[in-house]
């Protein structure tokens, strides 16, 4: 089960993008997570201050 971003949460600060160990999260005006690429570590989700990251169902 990969991450996904809220894009009603998301404000694009970019910690969790320099935190992903696989690079699966994408620069936009809310960032994107690659389902394909994810490992499910939640690594982005601890560091998002937004709390914008949660487990994709």
């Amino acid at each position: 089960m990969a991450y996904k971003i809220s894009e009603d949460t998301c404000v694009a600060c970019g910690t969790c993008m320099g935190e992903c160990p696989t690079g699966a999260i994408s620069e936009g005006d809310v960032y994107k997570i690659d389902p394909n690429v994810c490992v499910d570590c939640g690594t982005c989700a601890n560091a998002c201050p937004m709390g914008a990251i949660s487990p994709a169902e």
